[in-house]
């Protein structure tokens, strides 16, 4: 099969591997209907040191399960299924208290115990925990527009999501989002479904700000840094925002979110931080009250109800794509999003 793998720094390959075979009988083979590139596969895009051995890359995907192990109950081939973007058991207690990225039988797919899901087939280890079924959709038909829905629920979408869950975003709140990515669109679309009354989309890209403000954002704000900070505060009487989604992960952007946030308020993180320490002392957090949430999205905890949210069209969360590439074109699906021509690439295997 055709498999992507990251050598460097900005060196994206489409090499042919062997398939992928069961090796527990917990696991699942999978053939890709549609995957796609991550705004957090963008970091060793910008920083990943030349190495002989590529990494292989992919996390997202929906798909048709062709085999299963001897454990599987929960699918059988032939199931048109979506995955969340980390494997789990969904059984031990950090699944059942909502947080399966936390899973001590867990993991993620581009790591030793799963390879990347930039394929034509990937393996699925704790399938029963991992995969959920998506009821009357034939894949080979559907509406191009239903899997790229579909396909956000891996993970962008409800990353988005878990970002406003966690901040407990409510009516009568304001929102501000830090971010214009597709995890930072998506957030507004979460924050608007969960009843915010006032949603601030802190971005300078107009084409993906518009979107935003379609999907219930109130205000956007194109500055950054101070000036960002003093926009937003302006907006708000000087009072600032109840709550602050970060969605990139850029230690900038946290210190915007410490900037905007009102005394007592809440800001959550979805982008994967590229920085090991950040101000939490009394000029950023402890003088506000302020609290910290947020994290990688155990998407499984929301899974069943998104898909059927989609299918249901109730939301519409496929629109954050806005290319589609071949597999054998990949490469300049990363760097469209790289040079930020594309919000974000899906990939037809």
């Amino acid at each position: 099969m055709r498999a992507t793998f990251m050598y460097g720094a900005g060196d994206v390959r489409v090499e042919t591997v062997a398939d992928p075979v069961i090796q527990q009988p917990t696991d699942a083979i999978v053939r890709v209907t549609r995957t796609c590139v991550c705004g957090s596969d963008l970091h060793p895009y910008h920083s990943m040191p030349s190495s002989e051995k590529g990494a292989s890359m992919g996390h997202e995907l929906i798909g048709v399960v062709e085999e299963i192990g001897s454990s599987v109950t929960s699918v059988k081939p032939g199931d048109f299924v979506v995955s969340s973007f980390a494997f789990q058991d969904n059984t031990c207690v950090f699944c059942r208290e909502g947080f399966q990225t936390a899973c001590p039988h867990g993991g993620w797919y581009g790591s030793p115990a799963a390879a990347g899901v930039q394929a034509e087939y990937a393996r699925v280890p704790q399938a029963d925990g991992t995969l959920v079924k998506i009821p009357g959709v034939d894949p080979a038909s559907a509406d191009e527009s239903l899997l790229a829905s579909l396909l956000t629920l891996s993970d962008v979408y409800l990353t988005g999501y878990h970002a406003a869950f966690m901040a407990r975003v409510e009516p009568g709140k304001t929102v501000t989002v830090v971010g214009d990515g597709a995890v930072g669109l998506s957030a507004v679309l979460a924050s608007r479904r969960l009843g915010a009354e006032r949603i601030i989309l802190m971005g300078r890209h107009a084409e993906r700000t518009d979107l935003g403000v379609e999907w219930g954002a109130t205000d956007v704000v194109a500055e950054r840094g101070s000036d960002g900070v003093a926009a937003v505060m302006d907006l708000t009487d000087g009072e600032g925002s109840h709550i602050v989604l970060e969605a990139v992960g850029l230690r900038p952007a946290y210190e915007q979110s410490y900037g905007v946030v009102r005394p007592g308020g809440i800001i959550s993180r979805v982008g994967v931080p590229q920085y090991e320490e950040a101000p939490i002392g009394f000029g950023s957090l402890f003088g506000k009250n302020a609290r910290l949430a947020g994290g990688p999205a155990p998407v499984r905890a929301y899974l069943e109800t998104a898909v059927q949210d989609v299918l249901a069209g109730e939301i519409e969360p496929g629109r954050v794509f806005d290319r589609t590439v071949s597999l054998d074109d990949i490469p300049e699906g990363y760097a469209a999003m790289d040079a930020r021509d594309a919000l974000k690439v899906m990939v037809r295997p």
